[in-house]
């Protein structure tokens, strides 16, 4: 099976080409300069030319705080683009899967987000993730939405890698300990991608395997006690290390607002697709014993 995605450099982009192989598929990367989000007419061509049997729009703009100043820009990649990956796939007659984001609620609840949960997005980023997530169900009925939150692995910039690079100059580093979130490996949310992708090509009928899913490692944490993790998990192979401060979102503002409660219920994937996400303490090891591993 051949898998076109989005972006060439992406965190989710360059886990789907490492597990490609041991799943049997073909990844092949579209992006720049031939693949534009930003330029919609760039996008059927640039598709047309995998010859994919699905598509994963894994490109997006992504710097949340920057969005709250080019909340256009945002909404013309991530809006309008998503649309336009959503239009391309559906004349090539393939399914797509959409990554979005947590971002689309407003961190108010109590308990974990489900996938009908009202959506009510902070800022920038948030609005022109939801714009997507409608140009998508608006240009093709053959789709999957997944949301999936915190994102970190071997790959790109991430608050994983961030610690560990502040822990080779500091003795303490300040995290915020009051929101919650669903910690989440980019290489499991690109198995779970695959194994989507997967279901959609060969059920093609089976209207349950559509629609908006959560996507998101087992289990919650805080930052600072992501942070804790990977400082325990770094230290317990002879890497740097750091005592995390916990601190208040008010300690450390930001231009974008941030959801409290992150926190994603993962249910309905698992119902639908029969997918669960490992434990996120076990994959946050994993990619620190890979990243130290590493020259």
């Amino acid at each position: 099976m051949r898998i076109a995605v989005t972006g060439r450099t992406g965190q989710v982009v360059q886990s789907l080409l490492a597990r490609a192989g041991a799943a049997g598929v073909t990844v092949i990367p579209v992006g720049r300069p031939e693949f534009d989000l930003a330029q919609p007419e760039s996008v059927q061509q640039a598709l047309a030319a995998a010859r994919p049997d699905c598509v994963v729009n894994a490109a997006a703009y992504t710097a949340v705080d920057k969005a709250e100043t080019e909340p256009e820009l945002a909404m013309r990649i991530n809006g309008a683009g998503a649309g336009a990956v959503a239009a391309a796939a559906a004349a090539l007659g393939v399914p797509l899967i959409q990554i979005s984001t947590d971002y689309v609620f407003d961190g108010m609840a109590s308990r974990p987000w489900r996938e009908d949960d009202p959506t009510a997005p902070l800022g920038a980023y948030g609005l022109s993730k939801l714009a997507g997530e409608d140009a998508v169900a608006a240009a093709t009925r053959n789709h999957a939405i997944l949301r999936t939150a915190w994102v970190y692995s071997p790959y790109g910039a991430n608050f994983v890698k961030t610690m560990l690079r502040l822990a080779e100059s500091r003795d303490e580093v300040g995290v915020v300990s009051d929101q919650l979130g669903s910690p989440t490996s980019a290489l499991d949310l690109a198995d779970a991608i695959i194994a989507v992708a997967k279901a959609l090509v060969a059920r093609p009928g089976d209207a349950s395997l559509r629609g908006i899913f959560h996507a998101a490692g087992t289990g919650e944490a805080s930052w600072a006690d992501l942070a804790e993790t990977v400082f325990a998990a770094s230290a317990a192979l002879g890497g740097p290390s750091a005592t995390v401060r916990r601190i208040a979102t008010l300690d450390y503002p930001t231009p974008a607002r941030r959801p409290t409660n992150s926190r994603l219920d993962c249910s309905l994937l698992a119902e639908r697709h029969g997918l669960h996400l490992p434990p996120w303490q076990d994959s946050v090891q994993a990619c620190v014993a890979t990243l130290l591993a590493q020259p």
